[in-house]
């Protein structure tokens, strides 16, 4: 009887180990897919008719890369151990493959804020005068070679070789990178909106006090009336920061509150989760606002050349008082949809 619990309990024990992992990869999976999904409801509510630029590109590629991953998952989930020209796949490589991409997408805030921050600061100066297709290209190869960079160096970084080895050694274990970029980068952004919204608090009471609710071609809408005399360009730095601010919190304002919980409460996300679409989004948000911040000095919202927010309508925010009704508008200069 003891002999016969002794092996029970063996046996169970061995089913409890062999069943973790495949715990984890199924938990993998389905964490990847839901991404997915939010990746594709997010690049599907964008507009459309916006100019072509470096965060989009990143954005598609970032989305390509994760159904990728979540292939070579359901390929290993379902076949569990097979050979590809002399190369073995178990269900080891589901964790291996989900740590590799952890790595590279915790490395590469970074280079994407910042090569983002030069695209529009040289299309607002329109110092750069390239064909459509010579953009397109010039993108293309600046995403391929900033995924080939990264990739090439997590793949070749001692300390991160280290860390794969010793998964390799315990497969029961799945540990995950938590990009310290993504953390320094959103603590970065959450600062300066809180400092802009302490610096210009009365001028967005008093803009948000002024908001009115009409309606525009069968839709509801909000608009903010201002003084005709501005001639649509912007004098005030302190007056724009808090227009920015109410455009910027109007669409963006659940996705601060989730940042801002992340950072108190020091939740660990795994940079496989982290790098999103809907965040990169947000980013690229926070910068053209940024540009237009820096650059109201010589801002003409009837410039049709700005760059354009795929979320945020930067251009279309205030109505002149001199328009008694906005049905006699075919495009006016300011709505926002609620």
């Amino acid at each position: 009887m003891t002999a016969l619990s002794s092996e029970n309990c063996s046996f169970q024990y061995q089913l409890r180990q062999t069943s973790q992992p495949l715990d984890v990869n199924c938990l993998l999976f389905l964490i990847i897919l839901g991404k997915i999904l939010l990746n594709i409801l997010t690049l599907g509510m964008r507009r459309k008719n916006t100019c072509q630029n470096f965060m989009e590109y990143f954005c598609i590629s970032l989305a390509f890369i994760d159904l990728l991953l979540l292939v070579n998952i359901s390929i290993i989930l379902y076949f569990r151990d097979f050979v590809i020209l002399s190369i073995r796949f178990t269900k080891y490589h589901i964790c291996l493959f989900t740590q590799i991409i952890s790595f590279t997408y915790g490395f590469v805030h970074y280079p994407v804020f910042l090569i983002a921050c030069i695209d529009y600061c040289l299309h607002f100066s329109k110092t750069t005068k390239l064909s459509f297709k010579c953009q397109k290209l010039f993108y293309f190869f600046t995403v391929i070679l900033i995924w080939i960079s990264v990739l090439a160096y997590v793949l070749g970084d001692p300390a991160i070789y280290q860390s794969l080895k010793a998964q390799n050694a315990y497969s029961h274990h799945c540990p995950f990178y938590v990009s310290i970029q993504s953390y320094w980068l959103s603590f970065f952004m959450v600062m300066i909106l809180f400092v802009a919204f302490i610096t210009s608090w009365e001028e967005v009471t008093t803009l948000v006090q002024a908001v009115r609710i009409t309606s525009y071609m069968n839709e509801t809408i909000l608009y903010f009336p201002f003084s005709s005399h501005s001639s649509y360009t912007v004098r005030s730095k302190k007056i724009f920061l808090s227009k920015l601010i109410v455009c910027f919190l109007s669409t963006w304002l659940p996705f601060v509150l989730l940042q801002v919980i992340i950072l108190l409460l020091k939740v660990q996300v795994p940079a496989y989760i982290e790098m999103n679409v809907p965040w990169l989004y947000f980013v690229n948000s926070f910068l053209i606002a940024t540009v237009y911040w820096f650059n109201c000095h010589k801002l003409n919202l009837r410039d049709i050349g700005l760059p354009l927010d795929p979320f945020v309508n930067w251009k279309c925010c205030f109505i002149p008082l001199t328009i008694p009704n906005l049905e006699q508008i075919e495009k006016p200069i300011s709505i926002m949809i609620c």
